[in-house]
């Protein structure tokens, strides 16, 4: 038991120090993004100055799109410690570190008996660092979204869900961990709606009639399961309904004759939003060939280990349906083993994994979905990789002869291990590394240097067709642009050089632990050079600097005005902490809410603009248009640049 303690003691501190490399630098730089990132986290400063943590609010207009968890988190830790953006960063990035946990924990039930003898949670630790170091988790970690709370949320409802089931088969009490399945549904349905129930249920019970479980439905607790749920999440609906009824909405604008919360709520951002019918449309939808793709991407670069994991998943699942799918647990083939002593619960890995992916990955290819709905699905298909990677670890010893039926069914050998791993390695990843580290070198060294005067919105291109994606900026980019990104190129040359061909030789040698360890390395460095990017990118995906510019002048009184939808400079409501004006800007986050009858007015038309440009008060106005706002505001007032960054410009009238 002391041998296991210090082994899981060494494999977590290293999941830490890679999570704190990656993940506690983001929380303090760049500065929020333009759109949810600041929409969220100002949603949650606007609750805290209210005092109401039932209805949200943006701009002091209702907003109904999401739940409230992830608000709550934000607002809870900013109140702790002080009005930051890093601060409401802060309950993010720790549940990322909390998804690690639980990758290593579940890896280890599933793989424990499969990994090497003198580190049986080899597993476990590859399908963290795996989850840690995938290019997808961590670009989805730098704004504020829930997806990622709603993985980890999926991650657990599995897990525990695996112990009630297993405790009903034993004929023990699955009580607790039943409580901790109900409990999860409920944060999960608080942090991303009704789509957060969806998958773990469906994952329940699909699981117990895949593998012939459904007579123990009755053992599994359901009414003191089903109260903590109500318990958890109803609370806040029934407060919400209460507090936001339905009131007459006006004709002609797609809306029926009376809506309210429930209206919006549950059936536009659930199902309208599924059948792509919600009203406003303010999202991309991705095709399904691109989805796939981007399934890829975003495992990479673990991506290149999972064909070899799929196919051992489907072939021990064939194999057992062939005897039928009467799951066993017995005893560890470790548990001769000083100080190792566990049920063998490989049998499960398929059947779970492959059901807990295909769910969601299903769902979604005939459903609306964006980019990074794929998230729910990476931690089931990190674990498949961290299983064949500990595999091929394992060296033939006297405790394999001890193992069980299930076990034999089920594993994979090290020997077969060794060889896909090693060909996947060689076929894939070094010679992608060292494509992609020639052609990053290649920019890093023969970009234009940025002339004088030259910013990096003057060198990029302009695509607002595409910018309902999340990632849709990265259209903008040129080779002129590259330039600014020397430096982050050269370190992602040189981590992509470490993962590829370095990390092939070192396995070819046969230190696959090391290899493993060494493509850890590269990609951390690589994700450190994307957090890089990031920064250098931040001025065209939000408006912190702006902000600041304002903040050194402004007085009370003055007004803030965002020439266009909300969206366009949402960062200047955090970091300026006032309500802004819209021009020409009703449309998608607030349009819904500003029908209520006590929404301020928020909203203008060019007319009133130009009649308050000529009024007593300051303004200070950010558009994207300066050449065409400045000759038109300048024959009602005076017109001067403030400030100017990432293609924005603040014009004020004083």
């Amino acid at each position: 038991m002391t041998r296991l303690f210090s082994i899981r003691k060494r494999s977590l501190a290293l999941i830490t120090l890679v999570w704190a490399i990656l993940q506690l630098g983001g929380m303090f730089t760049p500065g929020l993004l333009d759109d949810v990132d600041s929409v969220y986290i100002r949603i949650a400063r606007e609750m805290l100055s209210r005092h109401d943590y039932v209805t949200p609010t943006i701009d002091g207009i209702r907003f109904f799109d999401k739940p409230p968890l992830m608000y709550w988190l934000a607002a809870g830790s900013m109140r702790v410690f002080g009005i930051h953006d890093w601060a409401a960063r802060l309950p993010l990035t720790l549940g990322f570190l909390a998804l690690l946990f639980a990758a290593y924990a579940l890896g280890n039930r599933f793989f424990r008996t499969l990994s090497p003898a003198h580190a049986p949670d080899r597993a476990g630790l590859y399908a963290a660092l795996a989850l840690a170091t995938s290019i997808g988790p961590y670009l989805y970690t730098r704004f504020f979204i829930p997806d990622m709370l709603v993985t980890l949320f999926m991650t657990l409802s599995v897990h525990t869900f695996l112990l009630a089931l297993e405790r009903a088969r034993s004929r023990s009490s699955a009580l607790w961990p039943m409580l901790g399945f109900s409990s999860t549904l409920a944060l999960s349905l608080l942090t991303k709606g009704l789509i957060g129930i969806v998958f773990p249920i469906g994952f329940a019970v699909f699981y117990l009639v895949f593998t012939g479980n459904l007579r123990l439905l009755g053992r599994l607790k359901l009414l003191p399961s089903l109260l903590t749920f109500l318990v958890i999440a109803l609370p806040w609906h029934i407060l919400a309904a209460l507090r936001n009824p339905a009131i007459a909405m006006p004709a002609g604008v797609g809306l029926p004759a009376r809506a309210g919360w429930a209206w919006f709520y549950l059936y536009n951002e659930h199902i309208a939003r599924f059948l792509s019918k919600r009203i406003p449309h303010d999202y991309g939808n991705v095709p399904v060939p691109l989805f796939w793709l981007l399934l890829v991407l975003w495992l990479l670069p673990w991506a290149a280990f999972l064909p070899a994991a799929l196919r051992d998943a489907v072939a021990s699942l064939r194999t057992r349906m062939r005897g039928g799918l009467n799951l066993r647990f017995d005893s560890d083939p470790l548990a001769g083993s000083p100080g190792f002593s566990a049920p063998d619960h490989s049998a499960e890995a398929a059947p779970a994994l492959l059901l807990w992916a295909g769910i969601i990955l299903g769902f979604f290819t005939i459903s609306a979905r964006q980019e990074y709905y794929h998230l729910p699905a990476i931690p089931a298909l990190a674990i498949l990789v961290g299983g064949v990677l500990a595999a091929a670890e394992r060296q033939p010893t006297s405790h394999d002869a001890a193992l069980t039926s299930a076990a034999a069914a089920t594993s994979l050998s090290p020997e077969r291990a060794r060889r896909q791993t090693l060909l996947a390695s060689g076929w894939f990843l070094a010679p992608f590394g060292t494509i992609l580290a020639a052609i990053c070198g290649f920019f890093a060294i023969t970009a234009p240097h940025p002339r004088a005067g030259l910013t990096l919105s003057d060198a990029l291109t302009s695509n607002p067709a595409d910018y309902n994606l999340s990632l849709g900026h990265l259209y903008d980019l040129t080779g002129a642009a590259m330039g600014f990104f020397r430096g982050p190129l050269a370190l992602v040359a040189i981590g992509m050089l470490v993962l590829g061909p370095i990390a092939y030789i070192i396995r070819r040698k046969g230190r696959l632990f090391a290899a493993n360890l060494t493509v850890v390395a590269g990609m951390t460095a690589v994700l450190v050079a994307a957090h890089g990017g990031l920064v250098r990118f931040n001025p065209i995906l939000g408006s912190k600097d702006l902000a600041l510019a304002i903040n050194a002048v402004k007085q009370p009184g003055d007004q803030i005005i965002l020439d266009g939808e909300l969206t366009s400079g949402s960062t200047l409501l955090f970091y300026c902490d006032q309500p802004v004006l819209l021009v020409n800007g009703r449309v998608n986050g607030p349009w819904f809410g500003s029908f209520w009858p006590d929404a301020p007015h928020i909203f203008l038309d060019d007319d009133a603009l130009r009649h308050r440009w000529s009024g007593p008060e300051r303004l200070f106005l950010l558009t994207y248009h300066p050449d065409q706002r400045i000759p038109d505001l300048s024959r009602f007032g005076p017109v001067h640049i403030l400030a100017t960054s990432g293609g924005k410009t603040i014009l004020t009238n004083r």
